[in-house]
């Protein structure tokens, strides 16, 4: 089975072109066991994203939320906000189809203030469940399938279609959500969060104390720890440790390098301890992970 690798930058923002070559969006099958991580890594995008799940149950974790969506069912996911994906009970067969899209081909430019900024700068509108049981989900998650089939066959005046079906989902998106908000607190919260995660990944081969994750959010070390455990459900150090055997899965993977290079370039100071954290982390040693990518 080929593993798909999904690329984020230090600030976790995703680095994929989500685009046609002249329309801004795009639309992927995606199957969550088929990534290098056996997840969908925690990120965010300037996109807007729609998704229809069609085989399994996924977990998606939004901010300090998760939320369980089935076959049938969907959910929208706004622009900026923090999300992960993960196999419901690891029975890897989860399938979705993903739309994304930039927010300003939502609706016509000269009505983009009026219905589209509202909604992607709304503090309490991070996610929407897409319920395929009632109407106006499920003329949603059709019309995901329709563009779905339009980008790829990508039939005379397909960009047309897809542009009259994304402003329908849009319209029955906003009318069926629920007013919006806009917290300050809400939005430095969002911000201090996304400056402790990017100080991390630009620092994790160092060593890394609480009090530094502390100081970039400009929080004590039990705020940090509370925000970490709200919004990530992990401790802030334990979020270090997952990290660093995430980027030698990429060196395991992509490299030649030895075991022992591979600990000391993601910032451990045993190669033994690295061992016994990936082992506990992925359910075998670096060395039988390496050899079943190779067999593969």
């Amino acid at each position: 089975m080929q593993k798909t690798e999904f690329i984020i930058d230090q600030n976790l923002k995703e680095m994929t072109k989500h685009r046609t070559d002249t329309l801004p969006v795009a639309c992927y099958e995606t199957t969550i066991v088929n990534n290098i991580h056996g997840h969908i890594p925690l990120h965010w995008h300037d996109e807007l994203q729609f998704v229809a799940v069609l085989q399994g149950t996924v977990l998606f974790h939004i901010n300090d939320q998760i939320i369980s969506v089935s076959k049938g069912d969907g959910i929208f996911i706004n622009s900026g906000v923090l999300h992960m994906a993960e196999d419901h009970g690891g029975n890897n067969n989860c399938i979705y189809l993903c739309l994304n899209l930039t927010p300003q081909l939502a609706a016509p430019s000269d009505l983009y203030v009026k219905y589209v900024h509202p909604y992607i700068t709304a503090t309490n509108l991070p996610f929407l469940y897409i319920d395929g049981g009632i109407a106006w989900g499920a003329r949603i998650l059709e019309a995901i399938r329709l563009i779905r089939t339009e980008l790829v066959s990508q039939a005379p005046y397909y960009e047309l279609k897809v542009a009259s079906a994304l402003l329908d989902m849009w319209t029955l998106l906003i009318k069926n959500g629920y007013a919006l908000e806009h917290d300050a607190s809400e939005m430095t919260r969002s911000r201090r969060m996304k400056d402790m995660l990017q100080w991390i990944h630009l620092n994790y081969a160092d060593p890394v104390r609480l009090e530094d994750i502390a100081r970039m959010g400009q929080l004590s070390r039990s705020e940090t720890c509370r925000y970490f455990k709200q919004i990530l459900r992990t401790t802030p150090m334990q979020y270090v440790m997952d990290y660093r055997i995430q980027k030698s899965i990429e060196l395991l993977r992509l490299s030649d390098r030895s075991i022992t290079e591979i600990a000391y370039e993601v910032g451990f100071n045993s190669t033994s301890y690295y061992i016994n954290q990936f082992r506990k982390s992925m359910k075998k040693t670096p060395l039988r992970f390496r050899r079943e990518l190779a067999e593969k």
